[in-house]
């Protein structure tokens, strides 16, 4: 069964690593507390930490995902969760004990992120609100925000150009989430450097109204090709 909720108006699908948004949650992976009266949120997880190949989600003891989410992967749609104040824990696939935690008051009908960050042995959940009920699809633009999840990284610049202008250039804090910027649909290319040991760039098509995430991920200097700084990216789902 799905929910409806508010302004936006689409449908959750995955097709590799692309979602299609948005207000229909899906519920094939529902949190067994919410019942078909009860109004939700919508929650989605990513596994950032470089160090840990393979991790479970689980949201106040409940499991959020039902397979191993290995480093850069996510839960590739919003979950369906019950609102309030939950507890986040992220622990090795398999294992009881979660390697992180945190505490979060989720508010219904609105969206969230949980980032898994960290490196040898220092890990976190971090918990951001999406606020897509504040993009507008009247505009025409797409819509693009970056995660510095590289740990140990001392605010690189990260610099977003389009059509050969920069449309955003930001010192971006370690564990930091930028907020949502409108762009024109057609090619962005995204670089992240900190003059030493962090240097990447990508260029991606954004397509109108559509939502994106830049993952921003690796560990500075590792010459294990998995891990090396890298910038990857996912659709949250289109505006309609």
């Amino acid at each position: 069964m799905k929910k409806k909720f508010g302004s936006f108006r689409s449908t959750l699908l995955t097709a590799g690593s692309i979602l299609l948004l948005a207000i229909l949650f899906s519920a094939c992976k529902k949190d067994p507390d919410v019942n078909s009266n009860t109004p939700v949120a919508g929650l989605m997880g990513f596994n950032l930490a470089p160090d840990k190949a393979s991790i479970g989600l689980a949201l106040s003891g409940s499991s959020l995902t039902n397979v191993p989410l290995n480093f850069t992967s996510y839960t590739g749609l919003y979950q369906t969760i019950f609102p309030g104040s939950r507890e986040v824990a992220a622990y090795d696939f398999g294992a009881s004990t979660p390697f992180a935690t945190t505490t979060q008051n989720f508010e219904a009908k609105k969206y969230y992120s949980v980032f898994t960050l960290g490196n040898n042995g220092t890990y976190a959940n971090l918990v951001v609100e999406d606020k897509l009920d504040t993009l507008s699809a009247a505009t025409g633009q797409a819509y693009v925000r970056y995660v510095n999840a590289i740990p140990d990284s001392t605010k690189p610049s990260v610099t977003l150009t389009a059509s050969g202008t920069d449309v955003s250039n930001n010192n971006a804090a370690y564990a930091s989430v930028s907020e949502f910027l409108g762009v024109n649909p057609g090619d962005i290319t995204i670089k992240i450097a900190n003059g030493s040991n962090i240097s990447a760039s990508r260029t991606i098509t954004l397509e109108k109204n559509k939502v994106y995430t830049v993952l921003l991920v690796g560990v500075p200097g590792s010459t294990e090709t998995a891990k090396q700084v890298q910038i990857k990216f996912i659709s949250n789902g289109t505006i309609q």
